[in-house]
């Protein structure tokens, strides 16, 4: 599967298990994406993101979002949506 690059985590929240990510691309609730960084590897379906606390359905370049994510990321590690 073709895969393109859509941003990248800038904060981890490990008590919640949330990622800060500054997005350079349209990213939606649904979306598969690709976490990829020196330790990091793995895909996820988004089901929820919040901007300041908010729930919000899609996202696009330069908002920072917070995802939920099943595994520990670490700061810079690459966000690619799986298309």
């Amino acid at each position: 599967m073709a895969e393109k690059l859509i941003g990248k985590v800038s904060h981890w929240f490990g008590n919640i298990n949330v990622a800060g990510i500054e997005l350079t691309a349209k990213l939606a609730v649904g979306d598969r994406i690709h976490v990829l960084g020196h330790t990091t590897d793995f895909e996820q379906e988004i089901k929820s993101m919040q901007i300041l606390h908010q729930d919000v359905s899609e996202a696009g370049r330069g908002d920072d979002v917070g995802v939920k994510l099943k595994s520990r990321v670490r700061v810079g590690d690459k966000v690619y949506k799986v298309e």
